[in-house]
C-alpha cells in the first residue's frame, strides 16, 4: 500500500507543483513549493520565454522539453495558450526559456523529495 502511495503522490507531485506534498500533509511544504515553482514558471511564460515540444532538432531541445515537461500542467497550459511564440530576439525571452525550465528541474526534485517521504525515507 505504501508503494501504491507513494506514486499517486509522484504523479500527483508533478502534475501540480506541491500537490504531493500536500497529500502527505506537509502543509508548509506544499505551499512554498507551489509558489516557488508557479513564480518561475509564470515569470517565464510572461518573458515569452521559448517553450520546447517534443519534436526538438537535438540532443539540446530534447533536454529543454524535458525540463519544461517537469512543471506538469504549466507546460500544458502554456502550450495550448501560447499563440504568437517566443521572444528569443531580447534577453527578456532568453530568460523566459531559462526561467520556465528552472521550474520543472526545481519541480522534478520536489517530486523527488515527496516521493521518498511517502516511502518512509525521509521525514
Amino acid at each position: 500500500m505504501q508503494a501504491v502511495l507513494a506514486y499517486i503522490v509522484t504523479v500527483a507531485g508533478w502534475l501540480v507543483p506541491g500537490l504531493g506534498h500536500l497529500l502527505l500533509r506537509k502543509w508548509g511544504r506544499a505551499a512554498v513549493y507551489c509558489l516557488a515553482v508557479g513564480a518561475l514558471a509564470i515569470t517565464g511564460l510572461a518573458l515569452r520565454g521559448n517553450i520546447f515540444s517534443a519534436h526538438g532538432s537535438d540532443a539540446f531541445d530534447l533536454l529543454g522539453f524535458l525540463a519544461d515537461l517537469g512543471t506538469g500542467v504549466f507546460y500544458f497550459v502554456s502550450r495550448m495558450i501560447e499563440k504568437s511564440g517566443p521572444d528569443v530576439s531580447h534577453a527578456a525571452g532568453d530568460y523566459g526559456t531559462r526561467l520556465f525550465a528552472t521550474a520543472g528541474v526545481l519541480n522534478l526534485l520536489f517530486v523527488l523529495d515527496a516521493h521518498e517521504i511517502a516511502r518512509g525515507r525521509k521525514t
